[in-house]
């Protein structure tokens, strides 16, 4: 990517040296402070111009290149993502409400995203409607000059600390379930919200209900146009599955086993060892995956399919690199700090792989999408 990016990645790993603890792990966790951290990188980020990096500056940004972005994005996620929640904010809501907003709903929302100061979720999947998306049934029904909302969203990652909710509900029936489907964006303090977590190895705020109960929503609060919203979640989803850097992380883990093993690398079965080769290999082929879809998003040329074959490609990456090396640290019994850091890193890995082929669209979804597109052309 040239000098720049370089230079670019130099300032943002002294940054996350100076601001983010060694043994941080992600926002989410049962300590509070680890949100607090987050936060405070974020507005570390944003003061520097680099949280919304490539957005335009009108909005908060610093019109930088999507490429430059793209390395953000890498560093962020290879360091255990050390912005939180934000990266949803500034990867796709953003984006999204300064092509589809209206004026009013860019300078409501644009600013606090680019300071750093507001966390969104997405109120998408039910119970009955995941890979199957279009299948919902929160159900916005007409209420004078507004809505009324009720129904439920399920596997909402942070819902217990977002304030905004970029909500997908259904305003009216048509010949296929993609039509009638609108986008509100809604206040997660309104009256008529009740979230309830739910447990999961992930820890805390990841898995999420949420229950809307005759939610009271104004024409303000729609985002794009009534019953056409599908259009825009097609974009949305495109953004989401290439906005995680997950082969950053993993390669990082996987050059950092070596050096923190010493001499006990050598111990480990040839096998293994040529298992943890492929994997930086593969971690390679997801990142050109990236960056073919980041360059045509940028010329506004990208396909669904596209976006899935890398989601197939990364995914794949996050869960296999994740068993080599609980492997490795399982035969090699690092000990010390740097070693007993690196276990929980990669122990950290390893739950979140688990999720990551039903995350943004379960794999088997994509492999469909990537299938159907194949037989098309």
């Amino acid at each position: 990517m040239g000098e720049a990016a370089t230079a670019l990645r130099g300032d943002l790993r002294r940054l996350v040296a100076e601001n983010v603890p060694a043994d941080f792990l992600g926002a989410f966790t049962d300590d509070p402070a680890d949100l607090e951290t987050a936060q405070g990188f974020c507005r570390v980020l944003a003061e520097r111009g680099l949280l919304c990096l490539a957005w335009p500056e009108e909005y908060g940004g610093a019109g930088a290149s999507v490429w430059e972005q793209t390395v953000v994005r890498e560093e962020m996620w290879a360091h255990h993502e050390p912005r939180g929640a934000q990266y949803m904010g500034v990867n796709w809501v953003g984006p999204t409400i300064m092509r589809h907003g209206t004026a009013e709903q860019r300078s409501r929302h644009l600013p606090p995203i680019a300071r750093g100061e507001v966390i969104w979720c997405q109120g998408f999947s039910e119970p009955d409607a995941g890979s199957d998306l279009a299948s919902l049934r929160t159900a916005a029904r007409r209420d004078g000059d507004g809505w009324r909302i009720s129904g439920q969203k399920i596997w909402t990652s942070y819902a217990t600390m977002a304030q905004w909710c970029f909500l997908l509900a259904r305003t009216s029936k048509g010949e296929r379930r993609q039509q009638g489907l609108t986008i509100f964006l809604v206040p997660m303090d309104a009256p008529g919200i009740e979230v309830r977590p739910i447990a999961s190895m992930m820890g805390p705020h990841h898995l999420n209900e949420v229950f809307f109960s005759d939610l009271r929503v104004t024409g303000a609060d729609v985002l794009g146009e009534v019953d056409r919203g599908w259009e825009v979640v097609q974009e949305v989803l495109s953004f989401e599955r290439v906005g995680i850097a997950r082969y950053a992380r993993c390669e990082r883990l996987l050059q950092a086993a070596p050096s923190v093993l010493g001499d006990r690398w050598d111990d480990l079965p040839d096998e293994l060892r040529g298992r943890w080769a492929r994997m930086l290999t593969h971690c390679r082929r997801a990142r050109l995956l990236a960056y073919e879809v980041v360059a045509k998003q940028d010329k506004g040329t990208v396909r669904p399919a596209d976006a899935a074959a890398y989601r197939i490609a990364v995914t794949k990456l996050d869960q296999d690199s994740a068993d080599v090396l609980m492997e490795i640290v399982a035969l090699a019994g690092p000990d010390g700090a740097q070693a007993r850091r690196f276990r929980l890193q990669v122990e950290d890995h390893w739950r979140y792989s688990r999720a990551s082929t039903v995350a943004s669209g379960s794999i088997e979804m994509q492999q469909i999408l990537l299938s159907r597109s194949l037989l098309a052309s």
